[in-house]
C-alpha cells in the first residue's frame, strides 16, 4: 500500500533524474519569465515541506518581485553609496542587484535560543527551505540561485528589510530562466568523500 497521494505521478527513476540534472543559474544571467503567483505558492509550499524539530517554523520568506525588486536596489544603493570607497559604478550595480532575476525568494533563518531543539538544527532546517524552493523551481522549468552576497550580512539592509536582531538570512533565491544554456561543474567523486564506519 502506497502512502503518497494519488497526485504524485512521479517514477523513483524520473525524481532521481531531476535531482541528478539540477544545476544553479547565474543571477546575473537569468531573464523572465518568472513563476507567476501560483507557481510561486507551489514553490513556497514545496519549500516548508521540510524537518522541522518541535514544528517550530523557524524560517519565513520575502518576496522581491516587481517593483519590491527595485525598491530593494534603492536601499542596497543607499547603503553602499554611503561607504568611503563608493563609486557611481558600484552604486549602479547594487541598484540593479535585485533586478537581474524576475523574482527573488529572502529565506529568513528565525532559530529560537534556549529552547530544548538545538539552534543548529533549527538553522538547518532553513538550509532545506532553500534547497527545496531551489528543486521545485528547478522541476517547473525555472532556474534558481541560492546566494547571499554581502546584503545578507549587512546591518542596515536587514534593519530596511524587516529583519529582527534575532533574525538571519539563510539565502536569496534567484528564480527565472537561464539566458544561456547552463554549464556543469565538477562533482566531488564519492569515493573522495564517503567512508564507512
Amino acid at each position: 500500500m502506497s502512502y503518497y497521494p494519488a497526485t504524485l505521478n512521479l517514477s523513483v527513476p524520473q525524481t532521481l533524474d531531476l535531482l541528478l540534472s539540477r544545476k544553479s543559474g547565474s543571477a546575473k544571467a537569468m531573464q523572465g519569465p518568472g513563476p507567476d503567483a501560483e507557481q510561486l505558492k507551489r514553490i513556497l509550499a514545496a519549500g516548508v515541506r521540510v524537518p522541522d524539530h518541535g514544528k517550530l517554523t523557524p524560517w519565513r520568506f520575502i518576496v522581491f518581485e516587481g517593483e519590491g525588486r527595485a525598491r530593494m536596489g534603492e536601499i542596497l544603493a543607499e547603503c553602499v553609496a554611503g561607504e568611503r570607497d563608493a563609486t557611481p559604478e558600484r552604486v549602479e550595480q547594487e541598484r540593479g542587484r535585485f533586478m537581474r532575476a524576475p523574482v527573488v525568494i529572502g529565506v529568513v533563518s528565525r532559530a529560537r535560543e534556549l529552547l530544548p531543539i538545538p539552534t543548529w538544527e533549527q538553522q538547518l532546517s532553513s538550509g532545506a527551505v532553500c534547497m527545496n524552493i531551489v528543486l521545485a523551481s528547478h522541476a517547473m522549468g525555472f532556474v534558481a540561485n541560492w546566494i547571499t552576497e554581502w546584503c545578507a550580512y549587512h546591518p542596515k539592509v536587514l534593519e530596511r528589510v524587516g529583519l529582527k536582531p534575532t533574525e538571519r538570512i539563510a539565502g536569496f533565491i534567484y528564480v527565472g530562466h537561464p539566458a544561456a544554456p547552463l554549464e556543469d561543474r565538477p562533482r566531488p567523486a564519492l569515493e573522495s568523500i564517503v567512508t564507512r564506519f
